[in-house]
């Protein structure tokens, strides 16, 4: 059975699209065969994947690629085209033969509106009743054609239709954070705005109009596997006393806020299911600390931080000793993080 994972956060620059992929492939090196999805319109996820250097270059990959990206696969019901959905082509990545991609497109956003719409009146608009199931059945027919253990999704930092639906059809969703002001804000935004969604998927699935649908709306049995705290700089192997603040600040806002919120919204596991998964104190699936120069280094090699190489980094003596012990370090980190994923998925 696949699983679909939802990464959200309505705050940017939290590092939803490095924490995917990363994650994704390291669950593929821990033998899963994983789909990554970039559903959100800037493509950044896209980019860590394809040689995107040239200006043009992700317009020509359209060009010579048609339908082989999230929104183009999505047309038929879109576009209210006489057939199927059918399972998206995924670009391979190369350096891990069980990872492949759903690439994203710039022009996705301009399908917000018609979901949108489709959410709230698909029961009186027939033609719009295939919209809200859509995605989730191409997750699926895509993952039954890779024989997928997990689909990991890159949302955008929005709080429209597309990510509503996105979230609420996943099996589970996490939140990637950083220690600061900004997080904690979000926190108790997402606090009112997931229960307020889980409601709504409820009631679209017993949508008799919905159901009938080609593609179904599926009934929502989304959990919360927790947090992932990145973005902060380390002093003496701990985080610095500025960041250290917002780290209890962050947890405060998660133990007295959104957890009571989602526990009443029946979106959390029982407490001993994130005990025996190891979770840290206040639902933390992992806390990264910052990549430094190292996220250039992968973005250029497309590879995750965990699997550069001495060429790779271009570094030699003292200075490569220090980022090979920081690379096993991340290993280590992002194994703990795809190990506890696993533990709470299966």
């Amino acid at each position: 059975m696949t699983s679909t994972i939802a990464f959200f956060n309505n705050k940017g620059g939290v590092s939803k699209t490095t924490t995917t992929f990363n994650l994704g492939w390291m669950l593929a090196e821990r033998g899963h065969t994983v789909i990554l999805v970039d559903a959100d319109p800037q493509c950044n996820l896209t980019g860590m994947v394809l040689d995107l250097t040239e200006s043009d270059a992700l317009e020509n990959f359209y060009k010579d690629n048609p339908k082989r990206n999230l929104k183009e696969a999505l047309e038929p019901a879109f576009a209210s085209r006489p057939k199927p959905l059918e399972p998206v082509e995924c670009v391979a990545v190369e350096g891990q033969p069980n990872l492949y991609l759903i690439p994203g497109h710039v022009g996705l956003a301009e399908d917000e509106v018609s979901l949108g719409i489709a959410q709230q009146l698909s029961e009186s608009v027939q033609a719009l009743k295939n919209l809200p199931g859509s995605f989730r059945h191409l997750f699926q027919i895509t993952a039954e054609r890779y024989g997928a253990d997990y689909v990991l999704v890159d949302l955008s930092p929005g709080l429209g239709s597309i990510n509503q639906n996105l979230v609420m059809t996943a099996d589970f969703f996490a939140v990637p954070a950083s220690p600061d002001v900004f997080s904690v804000m979000a926190m108790e935004s997402l606090a009112r705005v997931i229960p307020r969604w889980a409601t709504w998927a409820r009631n679209a699935s017993q949508l008799e109009a919905l159901a009938d649908a080609d593609y179904p709306f599926p009934k929502p049995d989304l959990k919360f596997l927790g947090t992932i705290v990145q973005r902060y700089r380390l002093k003496n192997g701990e985080p610095t006393e500025a960041f250290r603040s917002y780290f209890d600040e962050l947890d405060r806002a998660i133990d007295d806020t959104l957890v009571p919120a989602l526990e009443e919204s029946g979106l959390m596991f029982a407490p001993d299911k994130y005990e025996e998964a190891g979770l840290e104190g206040s639902v933390r699936l992992a806390s990264i600390p910052d990549f430094n120069t190292l996220i250039a280094n992968s973005q250029q090699s497309r590879k995750p931080v965990f699997s550069l190489t001495q060429d790779d980094v271009n570094r030699k003596g003292f200075i490569w000793d220090t980022q090979s012990k920081n690379i096993e370090s991340y290993h280590a980190l992002f194994s703990q993080l795809a190990s506890r994923v696993e533990s709470l998925t299966e």
